[in-house]
C-alpha cells in the first residue's frame, strides 16, 4: 500500500480535494520548477532514478514543492516509504519506527522516513533519529522552510545533503494554473472557467512563488463565479475579493525576518532611500512589530552615520516614540520618514571601529587601575593616598583643555576615535587635529 493515495478519485460522500492537492504532478516530468535539482541529468534526479537516494534536506519556500517531490520519490523508490509528523509524533513513535526499519534493514529492505517541517521537531526528537541515519537503518527526507543550519541539529545536518528549493517564478506558475484550467479529471476543465490572460498572470504575481496559494485563488475565484450559459468567466471584481490582501512571505521567528532587516540596513548603510523605503513597507505590511524596525533604525543611525550628522539619532529617536505615540498605522510614515532620513544622511562608521577597538583592547589587555590623577578624592584619606594629585582642571586653561594624560599608562599614546570627513565629522576632525596639536600628538 502506497503512503499517498491517488488523488485523483472521489470516495463517495467526501468533498473533492483541494486543486492544489489534486494537481500535485505526479512524476517528475510534470515536476515544474527547480530545474537545477530534477532536470535530467541533474545529481538529484540520478540518484532518484537510480534508487539510490541518500539522507538529505529539502529547503524551500512554502509552495515551492518539496512535499510533492517527496511524493514523487514515494513512488520511485523500492524502499519502505514512511512519513512523519513533528506535530502528533513523539519520542516513543520514533523509537517504535526505527526499531521497524532496523528490523527491515536486516531483511534487506530500506527505510525512507519523510518528515515534513522538521524544523517543529525539537533537539530531543532529531537526536532520535542521528544513530538511525548513522547506521543507515533509515534514509531521511526533511522538508523545512526554514534554514536548516539554524533549525536542524549540527550532527543531523552534517549527515545529510541539503537541497535549496527557489520560489516559482510568474512563468513557471503559469504553466501549473494553464494545465489546472485543461485538465478535465484533476483540474477545472469540467467547470469551462474562461478567464483573460492579463489576470491569469496577475494571480502567478501575487502568489509570490507559491504554487499552493495561485492554485488555491484560481479555484476559489472558479467556485465563487456562477455560471452562465454553461460557462465561468472569471472577472476582475471576483479576482480582487477572493485575493483581497497579498500574504507577504514572512516569520518573525524565522530567517526571513533577518534577511529583510539585513536588506533594509544595508540599503541605509548603501545611502539608497528607495531600497530602504521598500524593505522597510515589506517589513511592516508583513506584520512585523514597528518598535522592533524603531530600535534598529536607532543602532542605524548610531552604527553607520554617528557623528557625521549627529541629528540622524534624534530623528530616529523621534521616529520610535511617534511609532509609540501614534500607533499603527498612521506611526508607519515616521518611520518611513527616519529611513529615508538615514539613508540619505552623510555615512561614517568612525564611531563602531573604534569603540570595536575598545572592546578589543577590554578583552586583551591588562585591567589596570584608573590613574590616581583621575579619582575623585571625596576623603580625606583619599586625598593622602594619592587620589586627585597632578589633576588639571581643564577650565583653568586658555583652550579649556590640559596636556593630562587620561587613558592608562599602557594605553597612552593609543587612538580609537578617527573622524572622516563626511558631513559635521570634517569638523569634528579639524577641532581633534588642533587638540592633538596642542598635546604634543600626531
Amino acid at each position: 500500500m502506497g503512503l499517498f493515495p491517488p488523488a485523483t478519485r472521489r470516495t463517495q460522500g467526501q468533498p473533492p480535494a483541494p486543486l492544489a492537492d489534486r494537481m500535485r504532478p505526479r512524476t517528475l516530468d510534470e515536476f515544474v520548477g527547480q530545474d537545477h535539482l530534477i532536470a535530467p541529468g541533474m545529481p538529484l534526479r540520478v540518484m532518484l532514478e537510480q534508487d539510490e537516494l541518500t539522507s538529505v534536506v529539502l529547503w524551500g519556500p512554502p509552495g515551492s514543492g518539496k512535499t510533492t517531490l517527496a511524493r514523487i520519490i514515494a513512488g520511485m523508490t523500492a524502499s519502505e516509504f514512511v512519513p512523519f509528523s513533528a506535530v502528533l509524533w513523539g519520542i516513543k513513535e520514533i523509537k517504535q519506527v526505527m526499531l521497524t526499519a532496523e528490523r527491515a534493514r536486516s531483511y534487506g529492505r530500506r527505510t525512507v522516513l519523510f518528515i515534513d517541517e522538521i524544523h517543529r521537531f525539537n533537539k530531543a526528537q532529531q537526536d532520535a533519529f542521528l544513530p538511525h541515519v548513522e547506521k543507515g537503518n533509515i534514509i531521511l527526507i526533511g522538508a523545512t522552510t526554514e534554514n536548516p543550519s539554524f533549525e536542524v541539529i549540527a550532527p543531523l545536518l552534517s549527515r545529510t545533503k541539503v537541497y535549496v528549493l527557489h520560489p516559482l517564478t510568474a512563468e513557471q506558475l503559469l504553466t501549473l494554473l494553464r494545465r489546472a484550467l485543461a485538465d478535465r479529471e484533476r483540474g477545472l476543465a469540467a467547470l469551462n472557467v474562461t478567464i483573460l490572460e492579463e489576470l491569469l498572470r496577475e494571480i502567478a504575481v501575487r502568489a509570490n512563488g507559491d504554487a499552493r496559494v495561485a492554485y488555491n485563488t484560481l479555484e476559489a475565484a472558479a467556485l465563487g463565479t456562477r455560471p452562465q450559459d454553461g460557462r465561468r468567466i472569471l472577472s476582475r471584481e471576483v479576482l480582487e475579493q477572493v485575493m483581497q490582501r497579498r500574504v507577504l512571505l514572512y516569520d518573525k521567528a524565522g530567517e526571513e525576518h533577518y534577511n529583510l532587516i539585513s536588506a533594509l540596513h544595508k540599503s541605509v548603510r548603501n545611502s539608497d532611500p528607495d531600497a530602504a523605503l521598500y524593505w522597510l513597507g515589506r517589513m511592516l505590511e508583513a506584520g512585523e512589530d514597528p518598535l522592533y524596525i524603531a530600535r534598529r533604525l536607532v543602532r542605524m543611525a548610531s552604527e553607520d552615520i554617528g557623528l557625521a550628522d549627529p541629528q540622524a539619532l534624534t530623528v530616529a529617536m523621534n521616529a520610535m516614540q511617534a511609532a509609540h505615540f501614534v500607533g499603527m498605522p498612521e506611526g508607519n510614515l515616521a518611520l518611513a520618514e527616519a529611513a529615508v532620513y538615514l539613508a540619505l544622511a552623510p555615512k561614517s562608521n568612525a564611531l563602531y571601529e573604534g569603540y570595536g577597538k575598545v572592546t578589543e583592547d577590554v578583552q586583551r589587555t591588562l585591567a589596570e587601575p584608573v590613574p590616581l590623577h583621575l579619582r575623585n578624592p571625596v576623603t580625606p584619606v583619599m586625598r593622602e593616598v594619592g587620589y586627585g594629585r597632578g589633576y588639571e582642571y581643564a577650565h583653568d586653561y586658555p583652550e579649556k583643555i590640559s596636556s593630562m594624560p587620561c587613558l592608562p599608562e599602557s594605553l597612552r599614546n593609543r587612538r580609537y576615535y578617527l573622524p572622516t570627513e563626511e558631513g559635521f565629522e570634517q569638523r569634528l576632525r579639524e577641532r581633534l587635529a588642533g587638540l592633538l596639536k596642542l598635546w604634543g600628538k600626531k
